[in-house]
């Protein structure tokens, strides 16, 4: 709950203005039973119909005024409370897009979307609870007893003597309330795991003719989450009906001992018939706190999952002061002993999700590229080639050596002045619903001459030319409109259009027929010769002409040279080579 209270703290004089005006409201409110009790008791007796319609106009009066200080309460609750969830969203997003790639992991991306969705809203609704019901249901409650006190003791008496019981049954049942919405929450975010697998792999879904079967996957994780939140629901619901039950036969009691001193003549019938509105007032404010305490039982476990996510630290990681000296050996990109595990225990990352160590993902990982040079990887599927890659642009800490760029661990950089070192075509790469332009430019201050040379180097000017609309061609969500081969050029025309210092390509020509690879291939060195080029690569035709070669198995380097090097120590490049190539090496 501490979430909501900053949050609202930025917006506290608009908050503190809705209140206010919120209690005036209430405060009309209670005056209405008052005024009707005088008329009937003072006013007609009197038989003056003037000061009948007089008082009538009066009460009438106050109930416009009520009436409308409640629309200006409720219309600035909720612009308040849409304020609120907008800033925790945007401080969300911020957040998630500055999570470490071990803290990512940890959280989950449903996870993070049912948070960024799902959990802001029941902040959202706890906000704007907290101007207007927050308000109204403890001022009607205390109000109204009080009032019915002032009016005949005795009787409110009655009322007062349910409150305690009734206020620790709503206490009690929220308590145990709040961690059954934590695990309803999880349960949300299995669903959305589910859907959005499906929703990503639909075509394999449907190729493979295996819609029931994700239907039923569906099905029992919805079915899970439904009887988490019933179970919730029920115990929340317990207060409801006790209150009411206590309520109503306290109402009895009220309407028996109210006739019985109506006829002793020691009470006026208006007294009466303002009681009961009274009673009425503060069974209201009874359920109100009711319906605070399970919004605030939602809001509050949904407050703490969002905390979790802005608590976790993704500043600058603390390193040992010799890890930002130039290491021995120099070189522009350096790797010296790496060793990682996806799940491991990073001494480098503050998330404090370590989860369960696992088997390596990299093993002892040494090489040096200077600046200008090439390296291609190259090796089997989940040896470790694109881990690579994310430990050099920090996505990872390594768990043990170095990895230098210019001589400094990476660790020592800001993000932002670290990566801005790259362009990066990543496998399976996120192509948005944009134009092809600004796919390419991606926000970037990119000319049109260099917009056009990027195009062109990546072989992609053949058929964003060939289009209608040329470069403002809409690409759909994930580019689907395009096919394998147009989304990697255009992905690659990305990567080259900011003339980056570290040119990342991987896995970047799978798609590719062979003619276009080379091309594209020989239009970067001859272009772009200056950036160091990291390739990670299948095929050993993308590879073959990089400065360096590095050949992973296992997440091991098994290999490491030149193109003709490798062919005479390396079984398992020249068994690759053999494969692809068909050459026939003895």
């Amino acid at each position: 709950m501490r979430l909501i209270a900053r949050a609202m703290g930025r917006y506290q004089g608009a908050v503190l203005t809705c209140i206010l005006i919120k209690l005036a409201a209430t405060v009309t409110e209670l005056l209405l039973p008052y005024i009707l009790e005088h008329i009937i008791d003072d006013v007609a007796p009197l038989g003056n119909l003037r000061l009948a319609v007089l008082w009538g106009l009066v009460m009438f009066a106050v109930a416009v005024v009520c009436r409308q200080l409640n629309v200006c309460a409720n219309r600035r609750a909720v612009r308040n409370a849409h304020n609120v969830s907008y800033d925790i969203r945007q401080a969300l997003f911020s957040k998630t897009a500055n999570l470490s790639g071990s803290q990512f992991d940890a959280f989950g991306l449903p996870s993070l979307i049912s948070r960024m969705t799902s959990d802001s809203y029941n902040v959202q609704s706890a906000a704007q609870q907290f101007q207007t019901l927050c308000v109204r249901a403890p001022m009607l409650l205390v109000g109204g007893v009080c009032v019915s006190l002032v009016m005949d003791a005795s009787l409110a008496l009655v009322l007062v003597a349910m409150l305690p019981v009734l206020i620790l049954v709503v206490f009690v049942v929220s308590a145990k309330g709040l961690p059954m919405y934590n695990q309803v929450q999880r349960r949300l975010d299995a669903v959305v795991r589910v859907m959005r697998e499906n929703i990503t792999g639909i075509r394999v879904v449907k190729a493979l003719s295996k819609t029931e079967y994700e239907k039923r996957r569906f099905s029992r994780a919805n079915q899970d989450m439904t009887d988490c939140d019933i179970a919730a629901g029920t115990v929340m619901a317990i207060p409801s009906p006790l209150m009411q039950l206590c309520l109503n036969g306290g109402l009895t009691l009220v309407v028996v001992l109210g006739a019985r001193r109506v006829n002793a003549g020691v009470m006026e019938p208006g007294v009466i018939l303002a009681f009961l509105t009274y009673f009425n007032m503060i069974t209201m404010g009874i359920m109100g706190l009711s319906r605070i305490f399970m919004t605030m039982s939602k809001a509050g476990a949904s407050a703490d999952r969002i905390d979790q996510v802005l608590r976790a630290e993704t500043g600058r990681r603390s390193i040992p002061a010799s890890a930002a000296l130039t290491p021995s050996g120099g070189g522009f990109i350096r790797f010296e002993h790496v060793c990682f595990s996806y799940g491991g225990d990073s001494p480098g990352d503050a998330s404090g999700f370590a989860g369960e160590a696992r088997e390596k993902a990299l093993t002892d990982i040494s090489f040096i590229l200077e600046r200008g040079e090439s390296l291609g990887v190259i090796g089997p599927t989940g040896c470790g080639k694109s881990t690579i890659v994310s430990l050099l642009m920090g996505f990872y800490d390594a768990q043990a050596g170095g990895v230098f760029v210019e001589g400094r661990d990476v660790r020592a950089y800001e993000k932002d002045e670290l990566r801005k070192k790259f362009g990066v075509c990543f496998q399976n790469d996120m192509v948005f619903q944009d134009t092809l332009r600004e796919n390419i430019r991606f926000g970037r201050d990119i000319s049109g001459r260099a917009f056009r040379a990027a195009i062109e180097d990546a072989m992609a000017a053949e058929y964003i030319d060939a289009l209608e609309d040329g470069p403002d061609h809409q690409a759909a969500i994930k580019g689907a409109n395009l096919s394998g081969g147009q989304k990697q050029r255009l992905l690659v025309a990305r990567a080259l259009a900011g003339r980056p210092e570290i040119l990342v390509l991987d896995d970047s020509s799978s798609a590719l027929d062979y003619a276009t690879d080379a091309a594209m291939r020989r239009a970067i060195r001859d272009r772009h010769g200056d950036a160091t080029l990291i390739m990670v690569a299948q095929r050993v035709s993308s590879i073959m002409g990089m400065t360096r070669i590095l050949v992973m198995d296992n997440g091991r380097c098994v290999g490491y040279g030149t193109h003709e090097e490798l062919l005479e120590t390396c079984p398992a490049y020249r068994d690759t080579y053999q494969i692809q190539m068909g050459d026939a090496l003895s």
